[in-house]
């Protein structure tokens, strides 16, 4: 080992502070509070509609250390969505599995789910500066839509009915930015809910962690290891990821009684990892890195909209780090907040499309807490009923299958709105495909392009940059009814096909899967939110239950709409609610 400490191969620039666009109080739709993942990740989903943000950051570039390390295959459709897919795919390493040892027994080999339908890995393996700077690198090829402010504090927050006045600081000035919305993305310490005197209600765990970055050369594949009661941290756990450019993250359990402030000095440090290494057979050099300490929290604001401001990511929930939720769960907040908050700031859906951010955000939180905490429970056990459960699990999963399951991390997945008010209920039977609140299954399609047809994805249907509702029709020959069409002309809805034969049009199921997949037949149709959730499916589709469904969710073609969320006609009753324009699409498409 070093004894000094080296710096990342990544080195971040360095961005002056921000400056307001002139002398007077700058008045903006949406200022976003936080650089981090999240807020980068909403200020582009924006950007995808169309609406400009101001995006402030308090630090002067992206993040240093590790910390978020794990990015899942759902995170990553959306970030292709987004347009920074590239650079996560180049230079993170995927991995689809995981060992875990106790003392040194493996007693688990888990695989998560990868199969040849898939267009992406389950888990790519990147640090967060990685994350922040890919995303950044998108944002800033979008300037005109993406104003992005560096070194800007937020020094209080007045809310108004129609908006918000936040006081801003730079190492240079201060002053004031009006915004008729505010996105707070700050992290878990959010500067925004303090000042709104908010609280996280939830559990926080006395388990203590620290996380090294470590440089260290090895041949050693990508995977997630667990050891439990290791010769290097007896009674406790250590968990291990590879990570690029060498850079290795172990994050080791403290005991009880040992100081916080003396347990991340290197010379407390070094022994334990040079211990681990050993009983893991690494005999290169190592140096570190970084060292922080962390301490697992299962915590959420009871609500995500107050007014007019929406929490996202740390600032609205922190979970724990087991399953790899914190960064993915807020990416899947920015994924569902920025389409709503778009389509409200353009005049498409009514404000209380955002309460159904926050309904469905907040359960999602809930499942993540629930998730995140039975293995918080299993990795750091909180008293001594939850260890000696642990010690017998651990004991017997080496010779008995069926307690293994108990071992499993439990890795973090797409989560189904089932319960949503945007829902359209099923009619009729459907034997297989996703159902009203879910994401769409990857399957390979055959797609059209420039003229000829390509191999790719369902998923790939869903990157247009119009950010438009998608709908799939499912067709014999690739043809879709006029009527179906023409509901794009006044809606924001684009319909593709997808057709049974190798017609030139749409999308073709070359591999005789997707009709299967989805139980469909030809005059089936599948009605896909933005951020990639099925809204309605229908088996013999009407077009008037398509626009049904669609201002059911609050959307118009012609301002404000005029139903609140969950109150307008299901889909396949008259819409007689809607504004003059859209009935008369409705008619002329029934």
């Amino acid at each position: 080992m070093s004894a000094t400490f080296h710096p990342y191969p990544h080195v971040p620039k360095v961005y002056p502070p921000g400056k307001p666009a002139g002398a007077a109080t700058q008045h903006v739709p949406v200022l976003i509070v936080g650089g981090g993942p999240v807020g980068l990740a909403t200020a582009l989903g924006l950007a995808r509609h169309g609406v400009r943000s101001v995006l402030i950051e308090a630090d002067d570039g992206v993040c240093t250390g590790s910390r978020a390390i794990c990015i899942s295959r759902r995170s990553l459709e959306i970030i292709e969505r987004l347009g920074a897919l590239d650079g996560f795919l180049a230079k993170g390493l995927p991995w689809a599995g995981g060992r875990s040892f106790y003392r040194e027994e493996e007693v688990l080999h888990f695989s998560m789910p990868q199969d040849a339908n898939q267009k992406l890995p389950p888990m790519v393996n990147l640090a967060q500066y990685h994350i922040e700077q890919f995303l950044l690198d998108a944002a800033e090829r979008q300037p005109g839509l993406i104003d992005i402010r560096w070194q800007t504090r937020v020094t209080g927050v007045a809310q108004r009915a129609d908006g918000a006045t936040v006081s801003l600081a730079t190492p240079e000035q201060t002053y004031q930015i009006e915004t008729d919305w505010l996105v707070a993305a700050d992290g878990g310490r959010s500067v925004v809910r303090e000042a709104l005197g908010l609280k996280l209600q939830g559990t926080s765990y006395e388990g203590r962690y620290v996380i090294v970055d470590i440089h260290l050369k090895s041949a050693r594949p990508t995977e997630r290891l667990a050891y439990f009661d290791p010769p290097s941290n007896p009674g406790s756990t250590v968990l291990v990821h590879k990570q690029p450019d060498d850079i290795w993250r172990i994050d080791y359990q403290l005991r009880d009684d040992e100081d916080a402030q003396a347990a991340v000095l290197l010379e407390n440090v070094a022994p334990r990892v040079d211990s681990l290494l050993a009983m893991m057979g690494e005999t290169q050099p190592w140096h570190p890195v970084w060292i922080t300490i962390y301490k697992a929290n299962a915590l959420t604001l009871e609500k995500y909209r107050h007014g007019r401001v929406l929490f996202a990511g740390d600032a609205a929930h922190l979970v724990p780090i087991f399953g790899v939720r914190g960064a993915n769960s807020g990416i899947d907040d920015a994924d569902n907040l920025a389409w709503k908050l778009a389509y409200v700031v353009k005049g498409q859906a009514p404000h209380g499309l955002l309460d159904s951010y926050s309904d469905e955000r907040v359960f999602a939180a809930h499942e993540n807490l629930r998730h995140g905490s039975k293995s918080t429970e299993f990795m750091a056990p909180p008293t001594f009923a939850f260890e000696l459960m642990r010690t017998a699990v651990l004991g017997l999963a080496g010779k008995h299958a069926q307690v293994r399951s108990l071992i499993n991390p439990r890795q973090t997945s797409a989560i189904a709105y089932a319960l949503s008010a945007l829902n359209v209920a099923d009619s009729e039977t459907f034997a297989a495909g996703p159902a009203p609140g879910t994401v769409l299954p990857e399957c390979p399609l055959a797609l059209l392009q420039d003229g000829a047809q390509q191999a790719g994805y369902i998923t790939d249907l869903l990157k247009r940059p119009d950010g438009d509702f998608t709908g799939l029709y499912f067709s014999e020959d690739g043809a879709v009814p006029a009527e179906l069409l023409a509901l794009g002309d006044a809606l924001p809805l684009t319909t593709v096909a997808i057709a049974r034969s190798g017609a030139q049009e749409g999308a073709w199921d070359h591999t005789a899967q997707v009709f299967s997949l989805f139980d469909a037949q030809p005059g089936s149709y599948y009605l896909v939110r933005p951020d990639g959730h099925v809204l309605g499916r229908w088996r013999q589709v009407q077009a008037g239950q398509v626009a049904a469904a669609l201002a059911k969710s609050g959307v118009s073609p012609f301002g404000i709409g005029t139903c609140p969320i969950g109150a307008c006609p299901p889909g396949g009753s008259d819409p007689g609610t809607l504004r003059s324009g859209l009935i008369k699409v409705i008619k002329e498409a029934a």
